[in-house]
């Protein structure tokens, strides 16, 4: 189950009211801030730009794809390890707005995590350490750390034991 807030709201649905949730400036700073980084080709200039304007913690030698979306309302909200992989085009969600409600959600990815490209993080989620999530993945649960996962709907290929017995048999 993801960890996520849930906030009641009346009235139009939950998008229409998100300048009730987080001020319009931040939003416009944020998505200029984000858009120069999905764009920078230079790992610690993203980085730094996640670190220092959006608040994000982000570990030492993390790499962040080429055009990774991170969450535009509330990106303060998500922590990344140290030298872990985000792939290309991988949105990373830490807010829900819905009908009758909006949820907020940290996400925590931990150290030497690989995340294919194309997939999205949804509020609420922590990915353990040494995971990896392939390709095209919906991240709908928490990811224990050293397993394998992938597919929509998510589901675990791999645990770690399961990689660990794998690997020892190619050394009998």
């Amino acid at each position: 189950m993801r960890k996520t807030e849930r906030h009641s709201v009346e009235g139009s649905n939950a998008l229409w009211q998100m300048y009730k949730t987080v001020s319009f400036l931040k939003v416009v700073k944020n998505f200029l801030v984000i858009q120069l980084a999905r764009y920078t080709p230079w790992l610690p200039m993203k980085n730094w730009l996640y670190k220092n304007f959006l608040n994000m913690k982000v570990g030492d030698k993390t790499a962040f794809a080429l055009m990774v979306m991170v969450d535009l309302m509330f990106p303060e909200r998500i922590t990344v390890g140290n030298d872990s992989v985000i792939g290309y085009n991988t949105t990373l969600l830490t807010h829900e707005y819905l009908i009758d409600e909006y949820r907020l959600g940290d996400i925590k990815i931990g150290d030497q995590v690989m995340i294919g490209a194309n997939c999205t993080i949804l509020p609420g989620v922590s990915i353990g350490d040494r995971a990896t999530v392939a390709a095209g993945t919906v991240v709908t649960k928490d990811v224990e750390p050293g397993s394998f996962v992938g597919g929509n709907p998510m589901r675990v290929i791999y645990t770690k034991e399961e990689i660990e017995q794998k690997n020892q048999s190619k050394f009998d």
